[in-house]
């Protein structure tokens, strides 16, 4: 691949992100950074540095919906916004979907007996929203589909840490356009996110981020040019590292599983007993998905009662 890599400051806890210009028959961007002056400053810096300017990007691809990958889609407004179809929603927030989105999740505080108050920590503020660029999708990507301008690289749709997202295999170089699937310093978080079909079934995001990054092992590329940190190489061998260091989380979580059931956010307390005050939603998306894998193995059993999801051995 012909690549640039340009450098993005966010003002989220995993610091930069990573955007990738990529000259084939078209000029296109791979994620744009936040909706910040900071981040739109380094993205248009990076194209300078690398012979173009903004109005020269012909197609904006996204690998994910996140704020920071998709904030600067609105510095792009004369070239095609392409990627998952879920991506849409989310740039155009309409208040059918938004409406839609607070009520799954407060339907799933309730099934983990989360009191609502704590609603505001799970679903982002008015404020945090306006990092999100609402620019809408010009054209769905597929799973399996080339990328328009670029004859053999490939989306492969690779769900977990989010609904909406894709690697890009460049089929000539064994290469990928990785997205946040496997990062170099730390492991991707599996989101609890509404399903794509809006429906009220919660994704398993643990066991689909585990399916894609075996997905990734079975590729055997060469190199991921991740979205956060420094290119991958050894790729195969951080794969097997993280799927390790989630069976070691799920031996952890089952020893506070006993025969007296327990609730997700009681669990999590006991998984994190200090972040999980600073932290709510990630840690009880990180609890949920350790969960979702012991019932799917056959260690741990669930059910509701009075609403309420109950684990126990």
């Amino acid at each position: 691949m012909n690549i640039h890599k340009i450098i993005i400051p966010t003002p989220y806890p995993i610091g930069d992100v990573n955007s990738f210009l990529v000259k084939g028959d078209k000029l296109s961007l791979f994620d744009v950074g936040p909706k910040t002056q900071d981040a739109l400053d380094a993205l248009k810096r990076g194209i300078l540095e690398a012979g173009y300017s903004l109005e020269d990007i012909e197609q904006v691809v996204l690998t994910h919906h996140h704020p920071d990958h998709a904030g600067w889609v609105d510095a792009f407004s004369h070239a095609d916004i392409i990627g998952h179809e879920y991506n849409d929603h989310f740039l155009r927030r309409t208040p059918e979907f938004m409406s839609y989105r607070t009520q799954f999740y407060k339907e799933q505080l309730q099934l983990q007996a989360v009191p609502e108050k704590y609603l505001e920590k799970i679903v982002e503020s008015k404020e945090a929203l306006r990092l999100y660029g609402s620019t809408p999708l010009t054209r769905y990507l597929q799973d399996g589909e080339e990328v328009p301008g670029h004859p053999g690289l490939k989306a492969v749709y690779t769900p977990g840490h989010a609904q909406s997202h894709f690697i890009f295999l460049d089929e000539s170089t064994n290469e990928v356009i990785g997205g946040d699937l496997l990062l170099d310093k730390v492991a991707a978080n599996p989101l609890v996110e509404p399903p794509t079909d809006f429906s009220t079934n919660r994704p398993k995001a643990l066991i689909q981020q585990q399916e894609s990054l075996k997905l990734l092992r079975e590729l055997n590329v060469a190199k991921v040019y991740a979205g956060h940190g420094d290119e991958i190489v050894e790729v195969n061998t951080l794969v097997d590292k993280r799927l390790e260091k989630d069976q070691m989380r799920l031996n952890q979580l089952m020893k506070h599983i006993t025969s007296s059931p327990k609730t997700v956010i009681e669990l999590t307390m006991d998984l994190y007993p200090v972040h999980y005050k600073t932290e709510l939603g990630l840690t009880l998306s990180k609890t949920l998905g350790y969960l979702d894998c012991l019932v799917r193995d056959g260690l741990v059993r669930e059910e509701i009662v009075n609403g309420v999801i109950l684990y126990n051995n």
